[in-house]
């Protein structure tokens, strides 16, 4: 659907500080991001400005220094750190005279490269298809209308991107109809586990935070697991067993990350889903990062949106072999654990989240009673 990148593509990255003081890292996480999509920077313009402008996003000053950079690189793609219009986008196709991404279209090319499960490759072409509709306008360039089938004298017909359009709106509902059958699936399984009576988990965190890693640690399930952005995008669980708590439903979920396309939280609410419905949220937070408490943001802000801010949450500081941070874990006023410091690639202080695991369990056990047995006289 998109034109992906082939490995080893030439870019030129493009970043412009809007003000708010962390270019620096945005510019980290973006660099992140186009290898993760490989491909290959060869060089990086950046520059400050207020405010977008509304032909080329940047100034045509520094729209001449990309033009240069990328023509001395022989670079046959810029990127931009930023959400680009379709009309800026086509600007700057025409004036470079190379292909453009922006940061949107750069994760959905990441996301459809990732996808794995039947579901989860459905969810990123509606994504796509959904970012595709409002920029139809880019792949024609004649627009002309199509005449009519029949006769020689038959009139004008659809304009080539009333027909995409329709094609496309078509898709989508297909691909609709096909998630909400899934959902109704899911809905049904997460009710026998409610009948069960067994604790839901989700990880839930920023990309790359290490949750697939501490998900294999406590489950030994072997999911994909590795240091780029959005290594999970496929919602992976399992049972897991504790002596003193019995089972537990354990959930890795995709990554979040800051600016994340709407069209990606909207098709992947589905999966999503099961952070909605969870008894416990284990955030999962690098705390090795400088920014980590911008992440920390990030991920409530999406938690917001799908509307699981209420679940409860025990916050997991995790690669602490980075930064030395010993293992253990923190009580809130009531003495509840609120806090647990562990290295999942170590397996060092994982035995504490077992033990806020526990506790919860008890806790929810509590609250909701095996019913009562009756036996005939």
């Amino acid at each position: 659907m998109f034109e992906r990148p082939s490995g080893g593509t030439k870019a030129v990255l493009v970043s412009l500080d809007r003000g708010a003081g962390d270019d620096a890292e945005r510019l980290q996480e973006f660099r992140q991001l186009a290898a993760s999509a490989g491909v290959e920077c060869c060089a990086v313009v950046r520059g400050r400005r207020d405010r977008p402008d509304p032909k080329h996003y940047a100034g045509s000053g520094k729209v001449e220094e990309i033009k240069s950079i990328a023509l001395d690189c022989n670079a046959g793609l810029v990127m931009f750190n930023h959400e680009l219009s379709p009309v800026q986008q086509r600007n700057l196709e025409t004036t470079l005279g190379c292909r453009i991404m922006d940061r949107v279209s750069l994760i959905l090319e990441i996301f459809g490269q990732r996808a794995r499960s039947h579901e989860g490759k459905l969810q990123v072409e509606l994504a796509q298809l959904e970012y595709l509709a409002t920029r139809l306008v880019r792949g024609w360039t004649h627009l002309e209308r199509q005449r009519g089938a029949r006769g020689a004298l038959g009139g004008m017909g659809e304009k080539q991107i009333e027909v995409d359009r329709r094609l496309i709106a078509k898709r989508v509902k297909a691909l609709k109809d096909k998630l909400v059958r899934l959902k109704r699936t899911r809905e049904v399984q997460r009710r026998a586990r409610v009948r069960g009576q067994v604790l839901s988990v989700s990880l839930v965190g920023y990309t790359n935070a290490g949750k697939s890693t501490l998900f294999n640690a406590l489950t030994h399930a072997g999911a994909y697991a590795a240091d780029q952005l959005f290594a999970t995008l496929d919602t992976t669980t399992r049972r897991v067993y504790l002596p003193e708590a019995g089972k537990l439903v354990v959930s890795d979920t995709v990554g979040f990350i800051r600016d994340l396309p709407h069209t990606l939280v909207a098709a992947f609410r589905a999966t999503l889903e099961e952070t909605i419905h969870a008894d416990l949220l284990l955030h999962v937070v690098d705390a090795s990062s400088p920014t980590r408490e911008e992440q920390i943001g990030e991920v409530d802000k999406v938690l917001r949106e799908i509307g699981a801010a209420e679940i409860p949450q025990i916050i997991v500081w995790n690669k602490i072999d980075v930064n030395g941070l010993a293992p253990g874990v923190e009580r809130d006023e009531y003495g509840k654990i609120c806090r647990v410091r562990l290295s999942a690639a170590t397996g060092e202080g994982v035995e504490f989240l077992r033990l806020a695991l526990t506790e919860a369990a008890a806790k929810s056990a509590a609250h909701h009673p095996e019913p009562q047995q009756f036996t005939e006289a």
